[in-house]
């Protein structure tokens, strides 16, 4: 007997069990912070989740893996997420069972349920160890909408950051909505909530990280900087005037989609940066904006790198 056929002769039916009404509970956030755990859903997700669980050396401050849910038929479906099945449950501690469709429904808030989910603990992070040996990072300040949190994180794992902070006010980035958005990418990038920016700027200036903050109507804009960077690497002398070297470790602070950030959010900026507008829109959104300015950032590090 197969893997696939053990964890079907164990299949959970009830919608209404304890188990089922504990996972469908994480769907608020007061119980996510009792209990330390959060629910990760989706192909991608739990991939990325069994993928760390893994792992023999797992990076800090990342999540852990408690349990996993699947369809049978979405087992069939992705068969290198049942081979990593098979390799965590010969490893044991981890919860595995097969459920119906109408189980995995009642678990998760989604309109329409992706077939598989998995329960993790919640990251234990300090702002010291977000910080320490980061060369890009950003800074979510009062984001309201999980699906911007998401796609931030998403951004900034894929820009290579290394770290993600969201302060007091901001959308949890472990809410179900957030981490569908974020892709699997919360298994890859450490992320620390509930800290005031004032902390925040304070932990990445000890360790040697500038700041910069994301303003649309900032009069540095973000092109400026990325073309005296590239003077810089090929050997030309940039703009005297230029006021940031985007290739040093930088940490960038994103604001609230309808407000932005403060002027007392960007007091803790060494310089406020605009993504310019070419054509009619009147702004972007801050998952739009957050990708072009960490890239702009990735770029010129990876050739100061080179």
């Amino acid at each position: 007997m197969n893997f696939t056929e053990r964890l079907g002769d164990r299949l959970l039916s009830n919608t209404r069990s304890d188990r089922v009404r504990d996972v469908a509970a994480l769907t608020r956030r007061s119980v996510r912070s009792k209990r330390a755990m959060f629910r990760a859903e989706g192909p991608q997700n739990v991939r990325e989740a069994l993928r760390l669980a893994l792992s023999d050396t797992p990076p800090p401050g990342l999540p852990g893996l408690d349990a996993v849910y699947v369809t049978e038929a979405e087992l069939e479906r992705h068969r290198d997420i049942a081979a990593d099945l098979e390799a965590v449950s010969e490893r044991g501690g981890v919860f595995i069972r097969a459920v119906t469709a109408e189980v995995l429904a009642a678990m998760t808030d989604a309109v329409t349920p992706q077939g598989m989910l998995a329960v993790c603990s919640l990251p234990s992070l300090t702002l010291d160890l977000t910080f320490a040996r980061v060369e890009l990072a950003c800074v979510l300040v009062r984001v309201q909408d999980p699906g911007n949190a998401g796609t931030v994180v998403r951004a900034a794992d894929a820009a290579g950051a290394r770290a993600a902070a969201f302060t007091s006010g901001s959308v949890d980035p472990f809410n179900p909505k957030a981490v569908r958005s974020s892709a699997g990418s919360l298994f890859h990038v450490p992320v620390v909530t509930g800290a005031e920016l004032a902390e925040i700027a304070a932990a990445a200036r000890h360790h040697g990280l500038g700041i910069l903050a994301a303003d649309g109507y900032a009069d540095v804009l973000v092109d400026e900087l990325a073309d005296a960077a590239l003077l810089r690497f090929a050997g030309s002398a940039p703009p005297a005037d230029a006021p940031y070297d985007l290739s040093r470790p930088t940490v960038w602070l994103f604001g609230n989609e309808a407000q932005g950030l403060t002027d007392e959010d960007k007091a803790h900026a060494d310089v406020a940066v605009a993504v310019p507008l070419y054509g009619a829109a009147e702004s972007l959104n801050v998952g739009t904006a957050a990708t072009v300015c960490l890239y702009s950032s990735a770029r010129a590090q990876r050739r100061a790198r080179s």
